[in-house]
């Protein structure tokens, strides 16, 4: 029942198949032990035959050379379809792994609030510093030279803080953009953030 079943089926679809293959197309009609029995029947008393290609077995009625010529030529092209599949496959992992790599990494930096308020405490920081420096510039005689050392480098890693913190925060705000509707000046606007750092950095520099 089944060998003859296997038959009809090879010959009405007039293309090579494995054993899976058939057992699924038959929508599992027979089991895997059955198909492969009536597989081996019809290759003894040779009415279909058998190719080997690696691993792989297939099985097809026998025809004229021209069309047995035609279906190595179809598994060739199947072949050829598989190893693009899965070197395109091998690439899309790769590019996964980028994607993974970046979004980790994203992920690891302030969140935008989190910038905004350092880089507010930084303006408030130097605004303060600045009012010192001034004082100290205008009592410069009356200040060890310790002292002044001290301040100028304290200055200095505010100023390297800020421009740290900026940096991160614009990078954050350009890739809200990416997918923000409205301009820049109106993102910054609605999340609080005014455009003077240069100014500030200018004043106290």
């Amino acid at each position: 029942m089944a060998t003859q079943a296997v038959l009809k089926y090879l010959k009405d679809t007039n293309r090579p198949y494995s054993a899976n293959d058939i057992v699924q197309n038959m929508h599992k009609e027979y089991t895997k032990g059955q198909i492969q029995k009536s597989l081996d029947e019809l290759v003894a008393d040779g009415s279909i035959f058998e190719k080997v290609y690696g691993k792989q077995k297939v099985y097809c009625v026998k025809q004229e050379d021209m069309v047995i010529d035609a279906a190595d030529d179809e598994l060739n092209e199947l072949n050829s379809k598989i190893s693009s599949t899965t070197e395109a496959l091998k690439n899309l992992k790769a590019e996964l792994t980028t994607v993974e790599s970046s979004l980790k990494t994203l992920l690891t930096e302030p969140t935008t609030e989190e910038a905004i308020k350092e880089i507010n405490q930084l303006k408030e920081e130097n605004g303060k510093l600045q009012e010192k420096i001034k004082v100290l510039k205008e009592s410069t005689d009356l200040v060890p030279e310790k002292e002044k050392t001290a301040v100028l480098n304290k200055k200095t890693k505010y100023l390297n803080d800020y421009r740290k913190r900026k940096r991160i925060c614009m990078s954050i705000i350009n890739e809200i953009l990416e997918n923000y509707p409205k301009s820049k000046k109106v993102l910054l606007e609605e999340i609080g953030i005014e455009q003077d750092g240069d100014e500030v950095l200018d004043k106290i520099q």
